[in-house]
């Protein structure tokens, strides 16, 4: 029995890896490895995968199948012989989403650490295109838990979207704006 839970083990860390090399070259890095993303950030499987083996990295259709179908934020879509990431890139993309109308309230996690200057700027995307939001305070927590103890703040995305901010909705239920002024926020820990 205790085999049998170490190789499931394994088998989640190898996901785990899988997952997190696949948003490296899909989201950020696709020339480290000599891919080039079409303009929606597309990639053939075949390409991706040769490429990967081709880099020390050697990962099958099968891996991939799974890490996608069990990623539990649903970072990547297929399509056909197509891969791409939902969203988060850094590099130049058009995922082609059309403007969306929010719920009246979105949420964001992050940490202490990061408020003052929140405060002051607002949400704004860094290195990525657009500020990522989620549906529920629970998503956001777990997002804000990456980086420390979260803190989740509270977007009036409602009042945003009548003030003619425009949303998109990815594919894996994010929702994106290009940036989240400070008025539009509600700092309450918990």
């Amino acid at each position: 029995m205790k085999a049998h839970q170490n190789g499931a083990g394994t088998d989640d860390r190898r996901m785990v890896t899988v997952s997190k090399y696949l948003s490296r070259h899909l989201r950020h890095q696709p020339d480290r490895i000599g891919i080039t993303l079409d303009p929606a950030g597309w990639v053939e499987i075949d390409t991706l995968l040769s490429a990967a083996a081709t880099h020390g990295f050697p990962i099958s259709r099968a891996e991939l199948d799974h890490a996608v179908a069990c990623n539990d934020k649903r970072r990547f879509a297929v399509e056909g012989d197509r891969i791409r990431a939902s969203q988060g890139h850094t590099v130049e993309v058009d995922l082609g989403l059309e403007p969306a109308v929010p719920p009246p309230f979105l949420y964001h996690g992050t940490v202490a650490a990061r408020l003052d200057a929140i405060r002051t700027e607002g949400l704004r995307p860094m290195a990525r295109h657009d500020v990522h939001l989620s549906a529920d305070r629970e998503t956001a927590t777990r997002v804000g838990a990456r980086r420390g103890r979260p803190l989740v703040l509270t977007v009036d995305a409602g009042a945003m979207h009548r003030d003619g901010h425009v949303f998109h909705l990815s594919a894996n239920g994010v929702w994106l704006t290009r940036s989240v002024p400070p008025g539009y926020l509600r700092f309450r820990q918990g």
